[in-house]
């Protein structure tokens, strides 16, 4: 009966969806209040009615109900409560119950925190929002009924995908999805802006909010789902530059792009046709995103979907959505105001340079990532473009960016000082040069690029600091006065700090980590030991172990440091006997920042077993950094200046305090 409830309640929520994306719509072009406000009402209605409809079908999870046919395929009763309750979204109908359910959360969110925007652009954005769901909505009830009944009902289910049977499925698809879902308001504002025909700085106050919350999101999923791959496939690596794995990347490189033009909009009213075109393509690649991994048009562990008609109903919805949005872009871009004049050395400047090759990175990305499918569907040749392009175009396509970024916080707005900036950064400066001299030195000048790039890092860093620094006027006015001074700054102007802190992090880890990671593959018998990570490794041999859904076999390796036990890493092979599919769990041991990797592979002849051991170097910085770029996010968020509608908050506040 749950069941039922649930697939009821998906049916009442496209018809609520369809109704909200017309109401409210035409009641902002016959100015009719009455109508403008059934947006609210539906949107916050809707996402009940979904969120009813998820909850139905974690029911039928969690009590193990296999007469659910997506129940039966991709759960067990004999797994633990966590991956029975993660088995909703580990596969495609539920993964996209999930996406709608977020996006509909979105949408209430708008309806029910956007009192403070004008009517008719609230009235515009949750309409939009409504023909997004609607089109999501008839996707899952036409081709991906997570409802589906079997009769008779199986006694077992088939067991989920043994990969997917770990914490990171709790974490990375909801981050993830909130992110990838979350740019559909800052696409929403962008369409009901073009029906508008009204864009100022007003409206990228009130859309960089929700694009900076997406992009939070997005930041801690793609960094979750990096560390998840590293330690459960068992192959060393924290990028692999696979399609879907670039799906997600591409929609993060363009709204950073997004965040940093639309700061220009709302300062200076500049940039107001790109920050519209921006808004439209971010979640264009999000939507390019969907169709990779639903479609069947790429085999990988995050994609699930195989059947040909799924694709094809995304695929219109992509050319629907992309192509209205971008044809509506095409009629209203020559209407639009261009927005105010500035010099190429300025602060808008500098973030003008960062989206150029923000873009143009994004832009590469993309050509990777599509250049085998198109080619494969033109000619029926199949090729693979893989870490070499990427490493090749993408690697010099930031060095640039990631050396402006430090200047930009410094120029001032309208006009600035490239000189007086540079002077500002002298202690960047030197310790740049001090960290590529003690490198080219350290390593007797065997590793230039690394050595340049720990000066890159530091040079990030560094230069992070810099600016609050000189706005504080430590160097003007003492420590004490400045500490006051330090405080009383924006928390924006912590937040970007923060972010730009941990981007630098971020290099510092990949730099480390690709440079100086070892990794021995050697054939290992009870008794033998290895050296790797400063430690003698010895196998002390394999044994067997039951776990609730499956059997494994484990190796224990102990750690020993001058002849003393410094401690043990196991590492395992499973066997899920429901899907008769095997797994290689690794065994990590982390050192402050850097991390052992052993990773079991086939048994020898003689008695042996292959091991692969990595060692890398301040490994977790990598993803460290990406969590200190979310937080920095977070601050600039709790700025009041970032909150929707806090201006026209102070002038009620001001005008009540005045009668």
């Amino acid at each position: 009966m749950i069941v039922e409830i649930g697939h009821y309640a998906l049916i009442l929520a496209l018809s609520v969806s369809l109704l909200q994306s017309v109401l409210p719509m035409i009641g902002a072009r016959s100015r009719d209040a009455r109508l403008m406000d059934t947006g609210v009402v539906m949107a916050t209605g809707g996402f009940l009615l979904i969120a009813l409809a998820f909850s139905a079908l974690v029911t039928a999870y969690v009590t193990s109900d296999f007469s659910v046919l997506n129940v039966f395929q991709n759960s067990n009763s004999q797994q633990p409560l966590l991956y029975k309750f993660t088995s909703t979204w580990g596969n495609h109908e539920g993964s996209m119950l999930l996406w709608v359910l977020i996006l509909s959360f979105f949408g209430a969110l708008v309806a029910l925190f956007g009192r403070d925007l004008p009517a008719s652009l609230k009235a515009n954005v949750l309409s939009v929002q409504a023909w997004i769901s609607t089109a999501f909505l008839l996707f899952i009830l036409m081709t991906s009924d997570p409802f589906a009944r079997l009769n008779p009902a199986p006694m077992e289910g088939q067991d989920l995908n043994p990969i997917l049977q770990d914490i990171g499925l709790a974490v990375h698809p909801p981050m993830l999805y909130l992110g990838y879902v979350g740019f559909s308001i800052a696409f929403s504002f962008a369409v009901a802006a073009l029906i508008d025909g009204r864009i100022d700085a007003a409206w990228a106050r009130w859309v960089r909010p929700w694009t900076l919350i997406a992009w939070i999101f997005l930041t801690c999923g793609i960094a979750m789902g990096s560390y998840w791959a590293y330690y459960e496939l068992g192959w060393g690596g924290w990028w692999f530059w696979d399609p879907v794995e670039n799906a997600s990347f591409m929609p993060w490189l363009s709204g950073t792009a997004l965040l940093h033009s639309a700061l220009v909009m709302e300062k200076r009213s500049a940039l107001k046709i790109w920050t519209i075109l921006l808004a439209i393509l971010t979640f264009s690649l999000s939507l390019l995103g969907t169709f990779l991994v639903r479609s069947g048009v790429l085999t990988s562990v995050h994609a699930f979907a195989t059947d040909p008609t799924r694709g094809v109903f995304i695929l219109v919805i992509l050319c629907l959505f992309i192509g209205g949005s971008l044809t509506l872009f095409a009629i209203r871009a020559s209407s639009l105001e261009g927005g105010g004049l500035f010099a190429p050395i300025s602060r808008e400047g500098a973030l003008v340079f960062n989206n150029l090759f923000l873009t143009t990175a994004c832009a590469t990305v993309l050509v990777g990532t599509l250049y085998p499918l198109l080619l494969e569907v033109l000619t029926g040749e199949k090729i693979s473009v893989g870490a070499p392009f990427f490493n090749m175009t993408f690697g010099p396509l930031m060095i640039p960016l990631l050396i402006a970024v430090p200047f930009g916080p410094l120029l001032g707005w309208k006009r600035g000082d490239l000189y007086a900036a540079a002077q500002r950064l002298y202690v960047a400066v030197g310790v740049v040069l001090v960290t590529v001299v003690i490198g080219l030195a350290v390593t007797r000048g065997t590793h230039i690029l690394a050595s340049l790039g720990f000066g890159l890092a530091l040079w990030l860093l560094v230069g992070s600091l810099t600016d609050l620094f000189h706005r504080a006027g430590f160097q003007r006015v003492g420590l004490r006065t400045g500490l006051k001074r330090l405080a009383g700054l924006p928390r924006s102007a912590f937040g970007t700090m923060i972010a730009h802190f941990g981007l630098g992090i971020t290099v510092l880890g990949i730099v480390a980590a690709s440079s100086f990671g070892t990794e021995t593959i050697t054939n290992m018998k009870p008794g033998e030991t290895v050296a790797a990570g400063g430690y003698q490794i010895r196998f002390e041999g394999m044994q067997p172990r039951a776990g609730p859904n499956y059997e494994e076999q484990y190796g224990t390796f102990a750690l020993l440091d001058e002849g003393r036990t410094a401690g043990t890493i196991e590492s395992a092979k499973r066997l899920y006997p429901a899907r008769q599919m095997p797994t290689t769990e690794a065994g990590i041991r982390t050192d402050w920042f850097s991390q052992l990797y052993i990773s079991l592979g086939d048994p020898s002849d003689d008695g042996g077993i292959v091991v692969r051991i990595w060692f890398k170097p301040l490994v977790t910085l990598i993803w460290l950094g990406a969590l200190c770029m979310a937080f920095g996010g977070l601050v600039s968020l709790a700025d009041r200046r970032l909150r929707v509608g806090a201006p026209e908050r102070r002038r009620r506040e001001a005008l009540v305090a005045a009668e």
